[in-house]
């Protein structure tokens, strides 16, 4: 797996600039949409939650802008997740003319929607930061931190981006499904309420989705300035990294059927 990535990593730079430039070709302002949607998100998170519905994350917790900005850390490391997730199954599809060539390294696709996502996790990111020193000064310097939080959401993202661009190609309904399983994990994650806030026997359920110890990673780096257990992080890390390889090995086994489906 590494050493295909490692081969072909020029090909995949050149293919993730070309997917983020064509995102946005034609528009007025280009890729400062980039920047803009995210902006515009959190002010609108900011406005909901702190003018109408006067949330707080906690009891010991007044500050609505601050809710706003710990709600907008879980939803940008979700979307990374989610954006990849949610293309995956019709990837392959969307690149039929590079299944007929013999030497494509297909593989790479998921990379390459990996990294578009990463780049646009970057500008949300930048708008954190900026809104987050408007309100409360300089961000912790655990926030230097979030590139290993990531880690383990990369990995998990290959593995599950290998595995249904695969099946996408054999199952079209499979994206159908995707949309509505991302829909729901969106609520089955801490992101829009503190783990705290559940019942005790739901904790544990939600203990089961992957994606709520690397949110609220995120937000210990980010919002809080403490440090996770390296521990926890290194059997996440793991873990992922299984994903990924069955993913991988998945996606190489089932390639070679491709060319007849399509």
């Amino acid at each position: 797996m590494g050493a295909s990535l490692w081969r072909n990593r020029d090909l995949i730079g050149a293919l993730v600039r070309r997917e983020v430039v064509g995102r946005y070709r034609g528009s007025f302002m280009g890729i400062l949409w980039s920047f803009f949607n995210p902006a515009l998100m959190l002010v609108v998170y900011t406005f909901v939650f702190s003018v109408i519905f006067k949330a707080r994350w906690s009891s010991d917790n007044d500050s609505r802008t601050e809710f706003a900005l710990i709600l907008f850390a879980g939803m940008i490391t979700f979307n990374l997740f989610s954006e990849c997730v949610n293309r995956a199954p019709t990837q392959i599809l969307a690149n039929v003319n590079y299944v007929k060539k013999v030497v494509f390294p297909l593989e790479i696709l998921p990379v390459v929607a990996l990294g578009a996502a990463f780049f646009h996790f970057l500008i949300s990111l930048a708008v954190w930061v900026i809104f987050y020193v408007v309100f409360f000064g300089l961000p912790h310097p655990t926030i230097l931190l979030m590139p290993a939080i990531l880690m383990p959401l990369a990995l998990l993202t290959l593995g599950f981006t290998w595995l249904l661009a695969s099946l996408g190609v054999y199952l079209r309904d499979v994206s159908q499904i995707v949309w509505v399983l991302t829909a729901a994990l969106l609520f089955l994650t801490p992101i829009f309420y503190p783990i705290s806030a559940l019942p005790e026997q739901y904790r544990l359920l939600l203990s089961f989705n992957p994606l709520t110890p690397i949110i609220e990673q995120s937000r210990m780096v980010l919002v809080w300035g403490s440090i996770p257990d390296l521990g926890f992080w290194l059997g996440q890390l793991s873990c992922s990294a299984v994903v990924a390889w069955l993913g991988f090995a998945w996606f190489q086994k089932t390639r070679k059927g491709f060319a007849d489906v399509l």
